[in-house]
């Protein structure tokens, strides 16, 4: 597989205390790990991929696809990433969600499929400022082919206070195309401190992060 570059947009919605949400366009790549693409001469000095994956995850399935964003000059914000990993016989065996947040952190969960393509797990993991760390994630992120559809929301008794989305559809790889995407990566960040603010001016009480246990 060469790799794919998604033209997409990112969904936000909250309904707890007041409803808020946003959308914001952004561009993902699908690779797969043992395979990374060799880039056309002009994107090489600029944009790149992670390596050595397997080591750094400890993954031994077969084949690991990744839908990521790169780094550009050497810095990337991936809010999320998605590893979908297979056996030799085309099973799917785990999907990883990877999380970071604004504060440097990161968590992957480690998720089995299901028949049903829900995927399940507690959050355990502080992203925003202004949700507790609690509550179930369900999430559906079928392996992205023309188009890429992925939705995850966080449940709580009561409802789901929080719907994230991400969709897009495959484009090719031309200049234009790439340096939108180049922009739009080094303004993820930004974004998400944007929203933060503006969350924060309209009175959303603030969640402390939980300190970090010595060792």
């Amino acid at each position: 597989m060469v790799a794919v570059l998604y033209e997409s947009t990112v969904r936000h919605n909250r309904t707890v205390p007041f409803k808020y949400g946003f959308a914001h366009r952004t561009y993902y790549w699908l690779v797969d790990i043992d395979n990374l693409p060799r880039l056309r001469w002009w994107m090489r000095p600029v944009i790149s991929f992670p390596r050595d994956l397997r080591a750094q995850l400890g993954l031994t399935s077969d084949r690991v696809f990744l839908l990521t964003q790169a780094k550009v000059f050497g810095h990337v914000f991936n809010p999320i990433s998605i590893y979908w990993c297979f056996k030799a016989d085309q099973t799917l065996e785990n999907v990883v969600a990877e999380v970071h947040n604004t504060y440097g952190g990161q968590h992957r969960y480690w998720l089995t499929p299901k028949e049903d393509g829900l995927l399940r797990t507690s959050k355990s993991f502080y992203v925003s400022p202004f949700f507790e760390v609690d509550g179930e994630y369900q999430m559906r992120l079928p392996l992205p082919e023309e188009l890429l559809r992925l939705r995850i929301s966080l449940t709580r008794a009561g409802g789901r206070p929080f719907r994230a989305s991400l969709t897009g559809h495959a484009v090719p790889m031309t200049a234009p195309k790439v340096l939108r995407f180049m922009v739009s990566a080094m303004l993820v960040a930004a974004r998400i401190r944007y929203h933060g603010v503006r969350l924060y001016l309209r009175g959303l009480p603030v969640v402390p992060r939980p300190r970090r246990k010595a060792a």
